[in-house]
């Protein structure tokens, strides 16, 4: 009997979903998945899940995130050309970050998430502008980091997710808050197992000590 008010509550619970959201969550767990387990189809997945939550984030009035998702449409396409470049194992190689790169991004996390955290304050009615913009700034920076195979993209997305968890149930949406509970672990994964990979290419590199 439990079991049975169980599984209808969760029945109802589905039902009441809306079937957008719902696609965008099974194209973006999709596409995350499969570039944590470093698969090139993660690219096409990506593409039709970011178009959905571009309407998605508009009628939640969250609107750094609706414009994070025409940037990372571009990006997709980038990525999905940049991943799509071999080396002599047939693969395009798992780097790291540099230095420069990490000062780079930490500055330009600052500088955008001010200027666009009081642009969204003033001049719209932002939920949440500058934690929304911050998470955008984070974003704009992993996806970059994702597209180019730098291995510590996945240690940003685990970071920006956990906010992103909160926002969205704060927004309810709940389907989405889920995805991003998902997204923590696959980052995880994914940052393992890049690493993993980023050493062995670095141990049999002939002038690798």
């Amino acid at each position: 009997m439990i079991l049975l008010t169980l599984a209808e509550t969760i029945s109802d619970w589905f039902k009441n979903q809306n079937l957008l959201e719902t696609a965008g969550v099974i194209t973006g767990i999709l596409c995350v998945y499969l570039a944590a387990k470093n698969k090139i189809l993660n690219w096409p997945f990506a593409i039709v899940s970011v178009i959905i939550y571009i309407f998605i984030f508009w009628d939640a009035r969250l609107y750094a995130d609706m414009g994070l998702q025409v940037y990372f449409l571009i990006m997709n396409f980038y990525g999905w050309y940049f991943w799509s470049r071999k080396d002599e194992n047939n693969k395009t190689p798992v780097s790291s970050i540099t230095s420069k790169e990490i000062i780079l991004s930490v500055l330009g996390i600052i500088v955008f998430t001010a200027g666009l955290g009081f642009f969204l304050y003033k001049r719209t009615d932002a939920s949440f502008p500058f934690i929304d913009s911050f998470c955008t700034a984070c974003s704009l920076v992993a996806q970059i980091f994702l597209a180019r195979k730098v291995m510590e993209n996945w240690l940003i997305w685990i970071f920006v997710d956990i906010i992103y968890v909160g926002v969205y149930i704060a927004k309810d949406l709940h389907l989405t808050a889920g995805m991003y509970a998902l997204y923590i672990f696959i980052a995880a994964v994914g940052y393992i197992e890049w690493r993993k990979e980023y050493r062995l290419t670095k141990s049999l590199q002939p002038n690798h000590e």
